[in-house]
């Protein structure tokens, strides 16, 4: 599933990689460099931290219904046995 960025997403990172190349590298870079700079992220390092957001939902859905019959278990037939005589 390839990863795709709203266009709003998309402007804010380019303004973001503009903003860490100028304070950090010292470089000022356009806003093609920009987009494709966040293009090769995307392509690169975006399916390595989808798969690994994917993982790592898998385990906490696993561990949390792992409990789930003691968790939301009910007694069964249950009645005669917490109501009053009277």
């Amino acid at each position: 599933m390839p990863i795709t960025l709203t266009p709003e997403a998309t402007k804010q990172l380019v303004a973001s990689i503009k903003r860490f190349t100028a304070e950090h590298l010292d470089d000022e870079i356009g806003d093609l460099k920009a987009a494709m700079f966040l293009d090769f992220c995307v392509a690169e390092v975006g399916a390595v931290v989808y798969n690994q957001a994917i993982a790592d939902a898998q385990k906490y859905f696993q561990a949390r219904t792992t409990d789930l019959d003691s968790v939301c278990y009910q007694p069964e037939f249950a009645y005669w046995k917490t109501s009053r005589k009277g």
